[in-house]
């Protein structure tokens, strides 16, 4: 029952009809109120309420009034006695229910291990199906401890049946193998593990795992026609065990445990396989780049000065041109021939040179080493493609595969036998890979392939069998499409025919260009004009004005904390716990839970805590008295703290925030922002990649931020992945209650496949454009006389509107796959990358983003105003980034760990951290805005900058005591 009501809903849900009067007529005082009061809560709740406090007094006011007895008299209604028993069995009688027996729990728990359990994990919403049942059933649901007892016992029954089904399809030959394997305890903690550090030893043991796996031999019909997120349940289980602990399990259940893990971990370790070979063969090439450059770089050191000594030499020339080099240019160079033979040599140091010694870098570093991991690799990944273009890639790998077993030391492949060159060998390469005979050498072939390979799997035109994330990406469209295409139209708010869409393009594209062209005419576009700069059109756009400094936010801020003084981070975390219940979201992996919630919810405090800073756990028992030991809190780690649970308690956090704040201060979120940061983590994890323009390795946190402050979801990614992917995964995922509708960026958000994208999805993508000045437009037909003033920034051809139309139905179909998420989106716009051949649909989609792009870019020119929002949106989200370092400041700031999901973990718990920290703040701001005197203080400027996201009166450091008895007075005056 909510705590809160208005008085709107309390006129609606607690007043009294007809009925309702002929009920109660016989009762007076504290019998009159307590009726109507159990009357009214077993009509909204459907079941009675288990104590005074459960009853809200808002409630209790508004019927005493209606009834006309004091609601103070409330108080002395007696819960106990005759007098409430002959109240529930009226009210009972007349909505005809009963109470629940034990006939009927059993009924219950057989119903939810039958029929839901099968499909849901959640204990939280397997006991609202059951509260929801009961009252279909017209039998009151029974109490919380009873409903939790009903759920784990159906929870039980199915966990036994699934396990029985599952050693059933196993057999006793693949138990016995799932046995052995435990009586390997390092085998199979290594089998649990992520890959290592990048490198060919990592490569060589995941290899081993691998094949450790497939040994087992597990059939496909093991787990036919179970859930995904039951494996998935099952397989979290499994992860966490030590060997001890499997062996306290019944047969079938150990069984079921190992084989969930295992089979999962196939898919798992394919997918390790091909990020290592991706990333191997972009390490062999980057490094042999490297030499070659440092060689260069040593040659060419020994000519200091070299632009000076060109200078001399052109005024030279220019001065004396009647006279001999030897007289006029050798005197104006110091060193004379010297110097100038040293010049040759570095002018002969051309591209063509430079990119032969990066080939022959390139084979001595494979020959003599990485060639090694050829044959075990392609015996180890069954590679696959449906695309006829990389029908030679495929055929070469074939070939690489019937030579990698032959042991064999031959320079060359045999005389007779068919090599792919055309679409595996570049160019440039010809010369090394095929000698003078004709016939091709082996080693430079190899590399090419491999190459080949990793370009052509990065774009999944070739795809690996038995892969999870690399797996065939026909796979990744929505099997129902064709049965429901007007469904996923409808969900995507498109039209189904493709010439009412591509004329609604076309308008908002005539539309666009004119109100440029109109701004330009009339100067109301804030100083943008359209320039020659180098014999080139050029689109001038001005610098935005600073806008005033809010003058009385610092002021609010001291207010702030005179009122409630400094506030320890940890009671920041706990209290927004109280609020908003988010330790409820943290359930067991384990089949059953032992901690009370009370115990439970300190632990995970604490724990939640010491990941959010990156103290680490071990500091927290240590620094902190609170009476619990390291072994405990890493037990709840590794039992209660998943990526699921902790999203799920993110968005529960930023649910009540957007539930608590004023829209008069904040405004409705319908627009975040988004952008990256980097942080420094181990290099034993296999996502950790050196970063260029941090100059450091590491990998990026890719938030999206709402405007006010509130960060609405969060996301790891490698730095080299694809920000746009990332862009639309947090539009798509962030699952909280948010209506968003735009999304901030900065320019590499800015990508034709980005603008094409978000609008099929139905978003408002508003980057900010660094390189506007060399923009050019696309008219929606050749008549382009309407933009005399565009003229110069028009491309010449225009938008084909026909390849739009033609590939319509099939790009709606992978924005589907996007929204239903049947594939990553990283992977699903891994085959519209640049480079390649380009398939129809991406040629579609590219010209869909000129056209969004070219409207985007109207109103950009046209409005200032719009300028300045994207730049102010942007400043919300570096915001949200300056606050990182306060929050997560242990280990300086280095996500420790080589496994992504303690990445991933400490990336959530910093999220949650700070989003408590916003949530927080923005009741303590609220309670002040409350007072009329701050109130009609705040300047257009105060309320413009005005946020919660301020730590000038947190203490994030100390020992650390929490006390759950105390609480924050967020009324304080």
């Amino acid at each position: 029952m909510q705590a809160e009501w208005e008085p709107d809903e309390l006129i609606d849900a607690w007043t009294l009809t007809g009925g309702d009067w002929d009920l109660i007529a016989n009762n007076a005082g504290v019998t009159r109120l307590g009726f109507a009061v159990m009357l009214k809560f077993y009509e909204i709740g459907g079941r009675f309420p288990a104590y005074p406090e459960e009853v809200p007094p808002a409630a209790v006011r508004y019927l005493g009034s209606l009834v006309k007895v004091d609601p103070a008299l409330f108080a002395r209604y007696s819960w106990s006695g005759r007098s409430i028993k002959y109240h529930r069995s009226q009210i009972r009688k007349v909505y005809g229910t009963r109470p629940p027996t034990e006939e009927d729990e059993e009924r219950w728990a057989r119903w939810l291990a039958t029929e839901l359990c099968p499909a849901e994990t959640n204990r939280d919403r397997l006991a609202t199906a059951l509260r929801r049942r009961c009252r279909s059933e017209k039998v009151e649901p029974p109490s919380t401890g009873q409903v939790e007892r009903v759920v784990a016992s159906g929870c039980r029954q199915f966990d036994d049946a699934f396990a029985a089904t599952t050693a059933g399809r196993l057999g006793p030959v693949a138990c016995a193998r799932l046995e052995e394997l435990l009586s390997r305890p390092n085998v199979l903690a290594e089998l649990k593990s992520d890959p290592g550090p990048l490198g060919l030893d990592t490569l060589m043991a995941e290899i081993g795992k691998l094949s450790t796996v497939r040994a087992l031999r597990l059939d496909e019909a093991v787990f036919a026609g179970a859930s995904d997120r039951i494996v998935a349940a099952w397989r979290a289980r499994a992860a966490r065990m030590y060997p001890s602990d499997f062996e306290d399990c019944g047969d079938p259940v150990r069984h079921t445990l190992l084989a969930a893990l295992c089979w999962t971990r196939q898919a798992e370790l394919v997918d390790g396989l091909v990020e290592l070979l991706t990333g191997l063969i972009h390490r062999i090439n980057v490094r042999a780049e490297r030499r070659v450059e440092k060689e260069l770089t040593g040659e060419l050191a020994n000519v200091p000065g070299k632009r000076g000594i060109f200078t001399r030499l052109v005024d030279a020339a220019l001065e004396h041109p009647d006279d001999t080099v030897r007289e006029a240019l050798y005197p104006v160079v110091p060193g004379g021939v010297k110097t100038l033979s040293a010049l040759a040599r570095e002018l002969k140091a051309t591209e063509r040179a430079a990119a032969e010694r990066v080939r022959y870098q390139l084979r001595g570093s494979y020959s003599h080493y990485y060639r090694r991991m050829l044959a075990p690799l392609l015996a180890a990944l069954e590679f696959r493609c449906n695309n006829s273009a990389y029908r030679p890639v495929m055929d070469a790998i074939g070939l690489l595969a019937r030579y990698a077993g032959d042991g064999s030391d031959q320079k060359l492949y045999a005389a007779g036998e068919k090599v792919p060159v055309d679409g595996v060998v570049p160019k440039a390469w010809l010369d090394g890979v095929i000698g003078g005979d004709g016939r091709v050498e082996r080693i430079p072939y190899e590399l090419c392939v491999l190459i080949a390979l990793r370009d052509a799997l990065r774009r999944r035109e070739v795809y690996v069998q038995g892969a999870g994330r690399w797996k065939d990406p026909d796979e990744d469209l929505p099997v129902d499409f064709e049965d429901n295409r007007d469904v996923h139209y409808a969900e995507l708010g498109k039209p189904l025919d493709a010439a009412e869409f591509t004329g609604g393009l076309r308008k908002r594209l005539d539309d666009g260009l004119t109100r440029l062209d109109t701004a330009l005419a009339r100067g109301t576009s804030g100083g943008v004009r359209i320039i020659t700069r180098q014999g080139s059109p050029w689109v001038s756009v001005p610098k935005l004005d600073k806008l005033p400094e809010p003058r009385n936010l610092g002021a609010l801020k001291a207010e702030v904390e005179r009122r409630w003084g400094t506030i320890d981070l940890l009671d920041i975390l706990k209290d927004t716990a109280f609020i908003t219940g988010f330790t409820g979201s943290f359930g067991s992996v384990a089949s059953r839970e032992v901690l009370d919630r009370a115990t439970l919810s300190r632990r995970l405090l604490l724990v939640l805590f010491a990941l959010g800073t990156n103290m680490g756990i071990r500091q927290m028992a240590v620094t902190g008295e609170h009476g619990v030991g390291e072994a405990e809190l890493r037990h709840v780690r590794a039992t209660f703290v998943t990526r699921e649970n902790l999203r799920a308690a993110v968005t529960a956090v930023v649910n009540a925030t957007l539930e608590a704040r004023d829209p008069e201060w904040w405004g409705d979120a319908t627009s975040t922002a988004s952008d990256s940061k980097r942080f420094a983590s181990w290099d034993s994890n296999l996502m950790t990649e050196f970063h260029a323009r941090y100059g450091g390795y590491g990998v990026m946190i890719y938030w999206h931020v709402e405007r006010g402050r509130l960060c609405v979801y969060s996301q790891l990614k490698s730095c080299s992945s694809s920000e746009v992917a990332a862009m639309i995964e947090g539009l798509l995922r962030h699952g909280t209650e948010a209506e968003i509708e735009a999304n901030y960026t900065d320019t590499h958000g800015a990508s034709l496949v980005g603008f094409a994208f978000t609008e099929l999805l139905g978003f408002k993508l508003l980057p900010r454009l660094k390189n506007i000045g060399a923009i050019q437009l696309y008219a929606p037909g050749a008549n382009q006389a309407g933009w005399a003033r565009l003229e110069k920034i028009l491309k010449k051809r225009p938008i084909d509107w026909e390849l739009i139309a033609r590939n319509y139905d099939q790009m709606v179909k992978y924005a589907t796959a996007l929204r239903l998420r049947t594939a990553e989106t990283d992977q699903v716009l891994r085959r519209f990358t640049k480079g390649g051949p380009k398939q129809p649909v991406y040629l579609a989609l590219e010209e869909l983003g000129r056209v969004v792009r070219t409207i985007f870019a109207c109103d950009y020119l046209a409005d200032e105003e719009l300028r300045r929002e994207i730049r102010t949106g942007l400043q919300v989200v570096e915001n949200w980034n300056s606050a990182n370092d306060k929050i997560y400041y242990g280990r300086e700031g280095v996500i420790t760990g080589d496994d992504r999901e303690h990445a991933e973990v400490s990336m959530l718990a910093l999220h949650l951290l700070q989003s408590s920290l916003v949530f927080i703040n923005t009741q303590l701001l609220q309670v002040v805005l409350r007072d009329p005197a701050w109130a009609g203080k705040l300047t257009e400027e105060d309320r413009r900058g005005l946020s919660p996201l301020f730590w000038s009166h947190v203490n994030p450091y100390g020992r650390f005591r929490l006390d759950m008895d105390t609480r924050l007075d967020l009324t304080a005056a």
